[in-house]
């Protein structure tokens, strides 16, 4: 069929974990919805995702927890480990109560693409803009072949740069002074860093390290953004591993060669991005039947590795409130019930976000070394506000 040829009930924009779990959460009440995806084939942007009790709560809901459990290893504990001078002082590292994991977000992708109708998932249909009908009030997307869509919803899951972001009306996100280095070594033999989160620090240096196998360990890497980052060079995968290694000198020799080890096809070097957190307060982030989840919304930098259980977390809630509200609309006042039931999804997640997105933001402003006052500021909100900083795990997103 087409996918022009006639109006559909829900478009969901962008096939990446946010759009897939909407998709899945929706069908799990049965209710049917296009995703859209621009690459011509479903990919991960990066390689492990962290996923703690909140976002396997979540993925509880969405039915795919139990096949994601089998492919990688529980961590019961973590250590923190401080730098300095090429000695190492260790403490324990808090990691909140419940089950954490870290996943390949590939792996992640599978199992939510896995339960979804192959026929729902359209790739290569890249959205280029969306307006409302001045007849219906009702979104028009436009595709980059000149392909026009008629729907009733549609969801904004298309990431950092959201077209459908800049349409409700977010702020662009903010660039940050760090940036993230992310990458896979496989061990042939076994690896023996055990099941801990190992979490280093020195200066403006911090390198975290979770085993996702007993083979495979996943490990991510912030330091100071530099222009070369920002450059093609960000893409090349011996620039990568040798800033990467410049940043870690003093480091524990296991660490380095765990480094040096990586496979080049899984190493990913980003700039951090992220709304503001008051943004998140005064923003409506719904224009008509039009609305945003995941990145789209609220993006954030990884701090507490929480922007893919937070997108988990979005498409449980949205598919919750809009189940509510169409059944009820099925006896009149569609588009009204509609509005209501998406403004209840963004009355529900707006709080939870705004706390996330601001314990990052205090946290990248205790990593700032160029500027004392925005350091002590960041040090202060952490400790008068965040007395607990891993109670951010205990949140439940709530049965489908």
């Amino acid at each position: 069929m087409n996918i022009s040829e006639q109006e559909q009930d829900i478009v969901i924009v962008g096939g990446g974990i946010s759009g897939l779990a909407t998709a899945l959460a929706l069908r799990r009440k049965g209710i049917k919805s296009m995703v859209l995806e621009r690459s011509e084939t479903l990919r991960a942007a990066g390689v492990g995702i962290i996923m703690q009790p909140n976002g396997w709560r979540a993925l509880d809901q969405l039915g795919v927890a139990a096949k994601l459990r089998q492919t990688c290893t529980e961590i019961p504990s973590g250590v923190f480990i401080s730098v300095a001078e090429g000695k190492c002082r260790e403490s324990e590292l808090p990691l909140g109560k419940g089950e954490l994991r870290c996943l390949k977000r590939m792996e992640l992708m599978k199992a939510l693409a896995e339960e979804l109708p192959v026929e729902s998932v359209y790739l290569g249909c890249r959205a280029v803009s969306i307006l409302l009908d001045p007849l219906t009030s009702n979104p028009l997307l436009q595709l980059h072949d000149g392909t026009l869509i008629k729907a009733k919803i549609v969801i904004g899951c298309d990431g950092v740069n959201s077209i459908i972001s800049k349409f409700v009306g977010v702020n662009s996100p903010k660039l940050f002074s760090r940036c993230a280095t992310r990458g896979f070594t496989y061990y042939e033999g076994g690896h023996s860093f055990g099941d801990k989160f190992r979490f280093y620090s020195s200066n403006d240096v911090t390198l975290g390290q979770l085993p996702v196998t007993d083979k495979l360990v996943y490990w991510f890497l912030t330091r100071v953004l530099t222009s070369q980052d920002l450059s093609d060079a960000k893409k090349d995968p011996a620039y990568i591993t040798k800033a990467s290694l410049e940043a870690i000198k003093g480091f524990p020799e296991e660490i380095v060669e765990l480094v040096k080890n990586t496979e080049p096809n899984t190493l990913y070097l980003t700039e951090l991005r992220y709304r503001a957190p008051w943004d998140l307060v005064r923003t409506k982030f719904r224009k008509g039947t039009v609305v945003v989840a995941g990145d789209a919304m609220h993006a954030m930098c990884p701090f507490i590795s929480q922007g893919g259980g937070a997108s988990l977390e979005d498409a449980v809630v949205l598919a919750r409130c809009l189940s509510e509200k169409l059944k009820q609309a099925a006896e009149g006042g569609g588009k009204r019930l509609v509005e209501e039931a998406l403004d209840e999804y963004l009355r529900e997640r707006r709080m939870r976000v705004f706390w996330l997105s601001l314990q990052t933001y205090f946290i990248g402003l205790a990593q700032d070394n160029t500027s004392k006052v925005k350091k002590a500021l960041g040090i202060a909100g952490l400790i008068l506000v965040f007395g607990d900083q891993t109670s951010h795990t205990d949140y439940d997103c709530g049965h489908l």
